[in-house]
């Protein structure tokens, strides 16, 4: 059986705009060793219930090891200073299909 893919989903505030520039083009190229990529970052968001987040990045990996590993990998950790930094965020992994 195959594992089910995984998703990483933040939800961001962007406090530091200049830190945060800084930030957001160096996560793609840590993505690459581990499959990852974009399924949604930034754009318009409408609540429709309760209170909508500032921003929303959603992640795709093969599977929730590839995406455990990303998030912990020395390419990321070096990113996570800028990045809190930059934003308060909720981040998250679930495992789930995209359809």
């Amino acid at each position: 059986m195959d594992s089910p893919r995984a998703f990483i989903i933040a939800e961001m505030e962007v406090t530091d705009a200049a830190a945060f520039e800084e930030y957001a083009p160096q996560v793609r190229p840590s993505l690459a060793p581990y499959g990852g990529q974009y399924l949604v970052r930034g754009g318009s968001i409408t609540s429709l219930a309760g209170d909508a987040p500032k921003r929303v990045v959603v992640l795709a990996f093969d599977n929730i090891d590839k995406a455990r590993a990303w998030y912990s990998s020395p390419a990321y950790e070096a990113l996570k200073p800028l990045r809190d930094r930059a934003c308060r965020a909720r981040i998250f992994a679930i495992e789930g299909t995209a359809t």
